[in-house]
C-alpha cells in the first residue's frame, strides 16, 4: 500500500513558512522606513536665530549701556586711536556729502538739490538760533521794559520766519519737481527738510554747503 506524501511545493507554502516570510517583510519595511519628524521644518531665519541665541534686551540705564559697550569692546578689541580715526573718517565723508555715509534723511539727488537751493540763499531762518539765545539773555535782565521789547521782537521775527519758510518750501518743492520729473517729490517732506536746514547756522550744517550764497544752482 502506498501512502501519499506532501510535495516539496506544499511544504514550502505551509502556514509556518508564510508567517516567517510576512515577519521578514515587515522587519525589512521597518528597517527601510524613515519616520516623520512630527513637526514642520523650521525656516532658515528661525534656525539661524536659534543658533545665535536670544537677542539681548536694550539697556535700561546709561550705566548698563556703558557696561555692555565695554563688554563689546573686549570681545572685539580695537584700539582707541583706531576708533577715533574711523569716526573722524566717517564724519569727514559725511561732511563731504558721500552717499555711503549720509543719514537716510539726507540721501538721494533730490535732497542734495534741496540743500544746494537752501545754501545758495541767505534767509531770515538762519537767525533762528541766535534769536533764541538773544531772547533767553533778555529774559534774565531784571527790566520789564527790555523783556517786553524782546518778546515783541521775537514774535515779529518768528512770524516773518514762518512766512518765509512756507514760501521757500513751496518754491523749493516746485523746483525739485521740475528738476526731477521722474522722482516722487513730497511737497511737505521737502519743505520741512528745507525749513530745518535753513534754521541751522551755516557753519554747523551737515553735510557742508557746496555752494556759496548768491551762487546759481542748476
Amino acid at each position: 500500500m502506498r501512502f501519499l506524501r506532501r510535495s516539496s511545493a506544499t511544504t514550502e507554502d505551509s502556514p509556518e513558512n508564510e508567517a516567517a516570510e510576512v515577519a521578514e517583510s515587515v522587519e525589512s519595511h521597518r528597517a527601510n522606513y524613515t519616520p516623520g519628524k512630527g513637526k514642520p521644518t523650521p525656516k532658515r531665519k528661525e534656525a539661524e536665530g536659534k543658533r545665535r541665541g536670544p537677542v539681548a534686551p536694550p539697556p535700561r540705564t546709561m550705566r548698563e549701556a556703558m557696561k555692555r559697550n565695554k563688554e563689546l569692546r573686549k570681545a572685539n578689541p580695537v584700539s582707541k586711536e583706531d576708533r577715533r580715526a574711523a569716526a573722524k573718517e566717517r564724519q569727514a565723508r559725511m561732511a563731504a556729502g558721500d552717499e555711503r555715509y549720509l543719514l537716510p534723511r539726507d540721501k538721494g539727488p533730490v535732497k542734495a538739490y534741496v540743500r544746494d537751493l537752501v545754501d545758495a540763499r541767505r534767509n531770515l531762518l538762519g537767525l533762528f538760533m541766535p534769536l533764541a539765545v538773544l531772547v533767553f539773555v533778555a529774559m534774565l535782565v531784571p527790566y520789564p521794559r527790555i523783556q517786553t521789547y524782546a518778546t515783541l521782537i521775537c514774535m515779529v521775527m518768528l512770524l516773518a520766519m514762518a512766512v518765509e519758510g512756507f514760501l521757500s518750501g513751496r518754491r523749493i518743492a516746485r523746483l525739485a519737481r521740475e528738476k526731477f520729473p521722474k522722482e516722487t517729490v513730497n511737497g511737505r517732506s521737502v519743505g520741512w527738510y528745507a525749513f530745518v536746514r535753513a534754521t541751522q547756522i551755516r557753519k554747523l550744517r551737515m553735510p557742508k554747503p557746496r555752494v556759496q550764497p548768491g551762487e546759481a544752482v542748476s
